[in-house]
């Protein structure tokens, strides 16, 4: 049983349930609906087919709001065609709203113009055009094309190490962040987090609609990265979203900073989600690149809670083979990941003071001596399992909780298997720190929960074997 998580992005292959299935039977523990595309419409038809599965399925998949955030692009183009860009000439951007050509383009964020200055880089199209700020007049911002090559409408534009004044959330945001509030949306993902003011944004709009959705900031510009610390008290969780993040800083830094980014979550007890082209070749072929299968082990071995595929189950031709392929590569990954090794050097760094993290130390600690199968973690607020996850336990974190949103979020947690309680049972599956002998059978002593499946269950029926 794999203990890292993985997120599968919905789109258009997910309107069909069959893979929907297919994808939560093979390892997808979260979905994650995009909402820089689609409507209401879409993403609400896709959300009950995703109840409808985990509804027949039991089990409880989270479901992810990605926000479109505060971005900046270029605009139309005369007769909807591309444009060359030659490298040595001269390109304007403006904001004045005109239609595009090979000479003059409109750029809809109006504050760009006072915020760049003459030696700036601008890139568009994830990097693939770049432009030198030559000089600024009124809305004109006259650029020299080094790297050119073929502008489509409406590309993604970035502003290497300027400060960008864009509004933290947009209209946009806020309306999508109501509408995942009524749907019952689980968490949201915040697009372009540059501050914590973001973050505190987002969570007034929450908290006044009584919401208690989990806050992951992406992560994806050098503001981002400067003011990490900050962004990672306020937030409940990290996106290391790598995409727009090679385009903001060079490219051979990003390796650093998702290692810099995994390390100082696993500190602060928070999940982070390492995502962004993990199996990207998978959504034309049928199996990765030999560099792609060990980018994802790597993130295991970093200590990230969670990988993410995008296109490859959004769109591409091999979805399910795409999530079973990632949890093949988590779960052998595991393997070799030297769990105690992890904890002693947690502990070199950690104030055990706190007496809920000396519990949960405590608590991994007996349970790897005992050679435990599960440790059970009953919370209300799934605080305990997160808790409990940092200490990256041997054993299976068995998060039981009375609410079905909490039971959804603890599926982020490293190690975590979430469980709801009802009417005083345990539903489907638990266990309590059974544990082997030295001879590797199971202890008849163990206590036992609720349910009276443990010697069944899946999680619990290691603790037995031999018995």
């Amino acid at each position: 049983m794999k203990k890292t998580k993985i997120i599968c992005t919905m789109g258009p292959n997910t309107n069909d349930r069959e893979i929907m299935r297919q994808l939560a039977l093979n390892g997808m523990d979260v979905a994650r609906f995009n909402f820089s595309h689609g409507d209401y419409e879409e993403h609400m038809g896709r959300y009950k087919i995703l109840e409808s599965v985990r509804e027949e399925l039991g089990l409880p998949i989270a479901a992810l709001l990605d926000t479109k955030g505060p971005e900046i692009r270029t605009g139309n183009l005369k007769d909807g065609k591309k444009v060359t860009l030659k490298a040595g000439e001269l390109y304007t951007l403006t904001t004045d709203e005109i239609v595009g050509d090979d000479r003059r383009g409109f750029i809809n964020y109006a504050g760009l113009p006072a915020d760049v200055v003459p030696g700036n880089q601008i890139l568009i199209d994830d990097g693939l055009i770049e432009l030198d700020v030559v000089e600024v007049r009124g809305n004109d911002i006259v650029c020299r094309i080094i790297n050119g090559g073929e502008l489509g409408e409406k590309k993604g534009v970035n502003v290497p190490n300027v400060e960008i004044k864009l509004p933290a959330l947009t209209d946009k945001d806020k309306e999508d962040i109501l509408f995942g509030i009524t749907a019952g949306f689980d968490m949201i993902a915040a697009s372009f987090v540059r501050n914590a003011s973001a973050i505190r944004e987002i969570r007034e709009i929450l908290d006044k609609h009584g919401s208690n959705m989990l806050i992951i900031a992406k992560i994806e510009n050098a503001e981002g990265i400067k003011n990490l610390d900050s962004i990672l008290e306020a937030c409940d969780g990290i996106m290391v979203a790598r995409g727009d993040m090679g385009v903001e800083i060079p490219a051979e830094k990003v390796p650093h900073i998702q290692k810099l980014i995994i390390r100082k979550c696993n500190e602060a007890c928070k999940p982070v989600i390492t995502a962004t082209q993990m199996l990207d070749s998978m959504i034309r072929n049928p199996r990765p690149t030999r560099a792609e299968v060990t980018d994802v082990a790597n993130a295991v071995y970093d200590g990230t809670d969670a990988v993410m595929l995008s296109g490859e189950t959004a769109m591409g031709r091999y979805p399910v083979e795409a999530v079973k392929m990632m949890a093949q590569i988590v779960e052998d990954s595991e393997k070799y990941l030297d769990y105690s090794s992890y904890r002693q050097r947690r502990v070199s760094v950690e104030n055990k003071k706190n007496i809920s993290n000396a519990v949960c130390y405590s608590s991994v600690a007996t349970a790897h001596d005992l050679g435990a199968a599960a440790i059970v973690a009953p919370s209300v607020s799934g605080f305990t399992a997160r808790m409990l996850s940092k200490w990256r336990p041997n054993a299976t974190i068995v998060g039981l909780s009375p609410s079905m949103t909490t039971v959804r979020q603890m599926q982020l947690y490293v190690g975590g298997e979430a469980v709801p309680r009802k009417e005083g049972r345990f539903h489907r599956r638990s266990g309590i720190l059974f544990y082997r002998d030295s001879e590797g059978k199971g202890n008849r002593k163990g206590r036992r929960c609720g349910c009276g499946y443990c010697r069944s269950c899946d999680l619990c029926k290691p603790a037995f074997s031999g018995s």
